[in-house]
């Protein structure tokens, strides 16, 4: 199979795959006898990245694999293609999932703690809906209140590899910064009111924080990195 040839192919699969397609994807498109090797693949995407140069779109690396993607800098004109608008979210569940996401595994009632009002069920939902957030085992306390964490669809979203590609907290003097550094959208005024007047008549119950050990059944970045050497995996 010349280098050409296996360009095209992987462009082809990227096109059409309308999601992200891990290196051990890509090998499985081939027969045993023509598989390429790993570092071949690579090569052959950088050329794919190197097409992409001067045009709309690019190849972007993210936790699940490679895919296609409109440049950000187009996303005002691109975006009017929809009539619906994006959907928005409040400051309640921006803070909610930052807390998640630099401080997991977190209990619900440690992010209450830090942030001082209770935490609306509706937004765990709509965190667990959009399968940005997982619970990944249980504080070993009293309860036994659940233990959140980010997920690769999470990674995906927001264009990041790794957790370690998230912006240092160093950087982040407030959770404006943070959305302008994660393409988040913050409600107006009102709906934030009415979303913290929510969180704040919820009554679900849950157990307070403690500082005993963790049984968690997998931390995030074990499983990540298992998930990884699967991807990797050579055929």
């Amino acid at each position: 199979m010349s280098e050409t040839g296996l360009v095209q192919i992987l462009e082809g699969a990227l096109m059409a795959a309308g999601e992200p397609v891990s290196l051990k994807r890509m090998g499985q498109l081939f027969d045993d006898l023509e598989r390429p090797a790993d570092d071949d693949i690579k090569a052959a995407l950088e050329e794919v990245a190197e097409r992409c140069s001067g045009r709309g779109y690019e190849l972007v690396k993210v936790a699940s694999g490679y895919r296609f993607q409109v440049r950000q800098n187009l996303s005002t004109w691109v975006g009017r293609l929809w009539q619906e608008r994006p959907q928005r979210y409040s400051r309640a569940l921006l803070e909610t999932l930052s807390l998640i996401a630099y401080r997991q595994p977190i209990t619900r009632g440690e992010i209450e703690e830090i942030r001082g009002v209770a935490v609306s069920s509706n937004i765990i939902k709509t965190l667990h809906e959009r399968d940005w957030v997982r619970v990944v085992g249980h504080r070993d306390v009293p309860g036994r209140p659940a233990m959140y964490a980010t997920t690769r669809q999470f990674l995906d979203y927001f264009n990041l590899q790794s957790l370690e590609d998230l912006p240092p907290l160093a950087e982040v003097k407030d959770l404006d910064n943070l959305s302008g550094d994660l393409p988040l959208e913050v409600l107006d005024v009102a709906a934030e009111t009415a979303d913290n007047d929510a969180a704040e008549a919820d009554t679900d119950n849950h157990a307070p924080p403690h500082a005993d050990e963790a049984s968690i059944e997998e931390t995030p970045s074990e499983q990540l990195e298992q998930e990884s050497e699967d991807d990797t995996e050579t055929h």
